[in-house]
């Protein structure tokens, strides 16, 4: 176990190095999700429409949604720099060495958690100004659920790298074909009980709706909402099976 400790911690402090070195890559890798916090988010409110009435503040109904959607665009391509060492020769010259393929995925997951991490202080930050009331403890109880839920799908990302090695067509169409539909079928923009009945059917297959209703439940401190529990199942789901997958692959794909 200190072994395994000590390479998790070299992995980890091999893939966040670059970031602190250039933190504006953190801030732009959120632009996407910043444009839909700053436009979409202000014409929601200048509408006057409440997407959810038990909260009586759209900010608040919009916030964790903008969360969970930085949540899946960052973790779901960060197989993207584990596919560019593997066909440049990096992860080859890396596997040579003493450490333990089980930390090469824990390491950069850690590293993912991280990345979030600020970006999601950042963008509540950025929320407050903008008309968003900030309850502190749900806050941080929301980003705990989002970085066990970033933890799997990173390493289901990295899953689906190794698998797509060398052209790497495979991750970019497996990623670009998910990340809009669970978007939106999971009411991060939109309400899904405003669709039709099928809609609703559909989005209660994905765990990641689960996980949206929780965060949303987290972010006005909710704590004993039911949904609570289901997203935190979720999210805990998700991040086992990733990461049971992703060690698995690593030992056996490479």
């Amino acid at each position: 176990m200190p072994e395994l400790i000590r390479d998790i911690v070299t992995v980890f402090s091999r893939e966040i190095t670059p970031e602190l070195r250039s933190p504006a890559g953190i801030v732009l890798a959120m632009g996407q999700p910043l444009l839909f916090l700053v436009l979409f988010g202000s014409m929601l409110v200048g509408t006057g429409a409440n997407p959810d009435a038990g909260t009586g503040d759209v900010w608040q109904w919009f916030v964790p949604g903008i969360l969970v959607m930085m949540c899946l665009m960052g973790p779901l391509s960060a197989g993207h720099s584990m596919l560019s060492e593997l066909n440049g020769g990096q992860m080859e010259r890396f596997l040579v060495t003493p450490v333990s393929r089980t930390s090469l995925i824990l390491g950069r997951t850690a590293k993912d958690a991280v990345t979030l991490s600020a970006q999601a202080i950042l963008i509540t930050v950025i929320a407050i100004p903008l008309g968003m009331r900030l309850h502190l403890l749900g806050a941080l109880a929301t980003m705990v659920l989002l970085i066990v839920m970033a933890i799997g799908l990173s390493a289901l990302s990295y899953v689906l790298a190794i698998a797509s090695r060398p052209s790497g067509n495979l991750f970019w169409t497996v990623t670009q074909m998910l990340i809009f539909p669970i978007t939106l079928l999971s009411g991060i923009l939109l309400p899904v009980d405003a669709g039709p009945g099928w809609l609703g059917a559909v989005a209660a297959i994905s765990p990641i709706t689960y996980v949206v209703d929780a965060a949303r439940a987290l972010f006005t401190g909710d704590f004993l909402d039911i949904s609570v529990l289901h997203g935190l199942i979720a999210a805990t789901s998700i991040a086992t099976i990733g990461l049971i997958l992703s060690t698995r692959a690593m030992k056996r794909g490479i």
